[in-house]
Formats: C-alpha cells, sequence, structure tokens
C-alpha cells in the first residue's frame, strides 16, 4: 500500500476559498457582498485564488505545510458543493492560469495542496443534467443519474421526488456511478487535477458511493498519475473499511474531536474514559493510516471552535495542544487561529479579517510555537501512542514515543486545579532527569520514578526531558 510519507509530518490548513482573501475584485459577482458581512447561504464575499496565493507568506509565517481547499470548480454556491464543471475553474475564483501559479507558489515555499472532490453528486447546471432535463427520457444521458419518473421537475418546491438528489435536494443530483460512463467521467477529473499539480483529494461523503470497486479503482488512477497523492475521506465514524489499498490513505478524524467535547464541554465522559475512547481509535486502524489521518477541531460543517468554548482560552489552548499531539496531520480551519468565531454553517464561514486588530495575537502565537514544535519534535509525528496510568482523577497523560524518546502531555480536563504524581517509570525518564514544559520551559525533575504536578483548571504540559 502506498500511503504517502509527507502527510504525517504536514500540518493543513482549510480555506473556504470565497471567505479568506479577495485578490482580484474584477471576478467578484456585480452582487458581491460587503468583505466580513455576516454570511448567507447565497451570497458571495469575492475571495478567489489569487488572493490565497498573495497570502502564501501568512501561511508561511505560520507554519503550514499544507492546504485544503473547499470546492473550486465551476458552480452555482458559495461552496460550490453543486459542480457545473469540474474541469474549469469556477470564474468567480479566478482561471486555470490563476491555479497553476497558486500551485507553483505554494509548492515553492513547501506547501501542499489538496482538493476537495464532490463525486457523490453535481449540481443542476452539470451538462448531463441539462440534458435530462431538455430531453426528459429522449435523453442520452438517462443512465448517468437515478431518474424514477417523467417528467423531470427540478426547480419547484420540494423535495426531489422523481430523481435522487443528495439529502434529497432537488439541487443535487446524485451520480449514478454504476454507469461506466459515469466512472470514466469521474476517474478523468480526478488524473486531470493531479496532472495540473494537486497533491491530493479529500472526497466528500465517499460513504455515499458505497462501492469499493469504485474506490479502488479511483485510487489506481489518482496513483498511477502519482505515487505520493494522499487520498483523504470524509468519514464522520470510526470505520476501519475505508482505509487500505482499496480506498483512501486516512480520514477526516472527527472521532477525536468529539471525545474532547464529551470530556471537556458536554462533560459526558470521565477522563479514563477519555482514554480508553482514544486508544480505540488509534487501534482501530494500522499505524501507516492512523497517522494519515487528518485531524480537525472544526471545518466548514461546523460551529467554530472558538464560539462552542464560548472564547474560554484555557480551553481553546487546551484542544489545540491535544490536537498537535496526537497522531495524524493537525488541521487549522482558516481563522481559527486568530479566534475568529462562527455558530453553525454558513455562520462557520465568516470572511477571514485581515486587519491585525481583529486577531487574538496571543492565540495566534501560541499556534505557531505547537506547529513548531510538532515540526521539531518526530515523537509528537512518529511517536507510538500511550496513556500513563494516573490515580488523579481528571488528569490525562498522553505519551508519544518514537525509538526510545518520549514527549508526555499532561493535561487538566476539570474546572479545579489539580496536585498530584504521575508515575513515568514506563517512559524511561530516571530519576533525578530534569524535565522541561516545552511551551513554558518550566522544569520539573523525576523523583522516585515519579513527577510532581501542579495543573490549574483546563491547563496542559507538553514534557520532555531538558
Amino acid at each position: 500500500m502506498n500511503v504517502p510519507a509527507w502527510v504525517q509530518d504536514s500540518v493543513f490548513y482549510q480555506i473556504f476559498p470565497d471567505r479568506f482573501a479577495n485578490g482580484d475584485p474584477a471576478n467578484d459577482p456585480p452582487n458581491v457582498q460587503q468583505w466580513g458581512e455576516r454570511p448567507t447561504v447565497l451570497g458571495f464575499q469575492g475571495g478567489d485564488l489569487r488572493g490565497i496565493g498573495q497570502r502564501i507568506d501568512y501561511l508561511v509565517d505560520l507554519g503550514v505545510n499544507a492546504i485544503y481547499l473547499n470546492p473550486i470548480f465551476q458552480a452555482s454556491s458559495n461552496h460550490r458543493y453543486d459542480t457545473i464543471n469540474y474541469y474549469m475553474i469556477d470564474p468567480k475564483l479566478g482561471s486555470s492560469k490563476d491555479f497553476s501559479q497558486l500551485v507553483d507558489k505554494a509548492h515553492s515555499n513547501g506547501i501542499r495542496i489538496i482538493l476537495d472532490g464532490v463525486f457523490n453528486h453535481c449540481g443542476r447546471g452539470f451538462f448531463a443534467f441539462v440534458d435530462v432535463m431538455e430531453n426528459q427520457q429522449d435523453s442520452p444521458y438517462l443512465e448517468w443519474f437515478h431518474i424514477k419518473r417523467f417528467p423531470l421537475h427540478a426547480y419547484e418546491g420540494g423535495e426531489a421526488r422523481n430523481y435522487r438528489g443528495w439529502y434529497k435536494l432537488k439541487s443535487l443530483p446524485k451520480f449514478n456511478t454504476q454507469n461506466p460512463q459515469v466512472r470514466e467521467y469521474i476517474f478523468g477529473v480526478a488524473r486531470y487535477w493531479i496532472e495540473q499539480g494537486a497533491d491530493g483529494w479529500r472526497l466528500d461523503v465517499p460513504n455515499e458511493i458505497d462501492d469499493d470497486s469504485f474506490w479502488a479503482e479511483f485510487r489506481h488512477v489518482v496513483k498511477q498519475t502519482n505515487p505520493d497523492a494522499y487520498l483523504l475521506g470524509e468519514i464522520w465514524n470510526v470505520d476501519p473499511r475505508w482505509v487500505g489499498s482499496n480506498h483512501f490513505d486516512g480520514l477526516m478524524n472527527y472521532p477525536l474531536r468529539d471525545a474532547l467535547l464529551e470530556l471537556i464541554v458536554e462533560n459526558k465522559i470521565s477522563s479514563s474514559e477519555f482514554m480508553r475512547k482514544v486508544q480505540s481509535i488509534v487501534e482501530a486502524y494500522p499505524q501507516e493510516n492512523t497517522f494519515s489521518h487528518y485531524v480537525p477541531l472544526g471545518s466548514h460543517d461546523t460551529p467554530r471552535l472558538a464560539t462552542i468554548l464560548d472564547g474560554d482560552q484555557r480551553k481553546i489552548k487546551l484542544f489545540n495542544q491535544m490536537l498537535f499531539s496526537f497522531p495524524g496531520a493537525p488541521a487549522i480551519y482558516y481563522g481559527d487561529e486568530i479566534g475568529l468565531k462562527g455558530e453553525k454553517d454558513p455562520d462557520s464561514r465568516r470572511a477571514f479579517p485581515w486587519e491585525e486588530d481583529a486577531w487574538d495575537p496571543e492565540l495566534r502565537n501560541f499556534m505557531r510555537q505547537l506547529i513548531q514544535l510538532r515540526k521539531t519534535y518526530i515523537e509528537l509525528r512518529r511517536g507510538q501512542v500511550r496513556f500513563l496510568k494516573s490515580e488523579q482523577s481528571g488528569a490525562v497523560a498522553m505519551a508519544r514515543t518514537y525509538q526510545g524518546s518520549s514527549v508526555l502531555l499532561v493535561f487538566n480536563a476539570t474546572n479545579t486545579a489539580l496536585d498530584f504524581s504521575l508515575p513515568v517509570v514506563e517512559l524511561a525518564w530516571a530519576d533525578s532527569t530534569p524535565i522541561s514544559d516545552l511551551l513554558s520551559k518550566t522544569r520539573h525533575v523525576v523523583t522516585e520514578g515519579k513527577l510532581g504536578l501542579h495543573l490549574p483548571p483546563y491547563q496542559a504540559l507538553m514534557l520532555a526531558p531538558a
């Protein structure tokens, strides 16, 4: 199996293209909203590919080295999951030349780019579906979709009843991926954009295409084009079926996010239950896939972290320290590093505020530190996961160990301060060994095989031998 080694050394940055940066106002639609206006389902704010390219220096300074772009192909909506033309950059985002220049600039700065592949469904404006609407039962493209009866009504109100639409939405007709012509078309798209320089695909709702042979062939086409391309599946639960030689290199690891929310926000599980849950997530997959998961704390599909945590800096930092300690590629949703807020979509898709007085500079600096630590310590990228037993309830201790060297994350998941001793014998940290917190530089010393620790509420330590 060919899992690209670069993924586990990556820190991803997810960008919703219409809302990150406007580099070319000439391609804005005439009804463009003012930048920073409260987002709506239908409104565009003018972000584009040129804007992303102009802000590469910002991303380099932050320290990320991979970008996941929400859909960029021609579509009628700002989210572009209703694709009209898979071979064309949406004109409101720019041109093929703009895409090429963005890829070149990203690659020259050591940043890879993966694209959002929406192959379960398309938009009503997709050429084959337009033909079906125009020619009804006489269309040569009938077998491209799941047509139930005629006449086909794709615009009148209500659910899609005489054809299958994703979530019964009339605007999102579902492909018939059993059709060889449809498969040939989709595989051609997959190959084409890898040839244009994309470094992989994030596959939208791949479980809706419940066909192992489809994904095996998709993988073969992509890996034949570029063996180092990354295939990422949007699977929301723990399901090992979706990784391996017939599917994807890694999955979007929402289950870790869920476990953190259950522990720290919802108070549904204890610290010991949290550790067992995380251990089960790690052990569910082969190591090469666990280390190739994409690990998000937020995305275009979730409320923003700063909103969920009500702006509590302690909890925001705690979530991110866990993120950067966990196996897989940590993922930052654009703007989370500066404390951008947002309820569920469309509000989670606000425009990035480029006026620095709107940023949380302390949080951004903290994120830069975490990214640098991830790059510096190979244990955090390649290390085996083990949880240390603590008699202190509310405390979580997780080590990443690589070739005998360990980094230890210890955090307090409660709203009260904790004072306790943590056994570290299994890490081979000898008595009198000085141990440093990698962020605060505070020192601890191993005594009788234990570390004496004081943790204020919702605080974490990242510990390693000094």
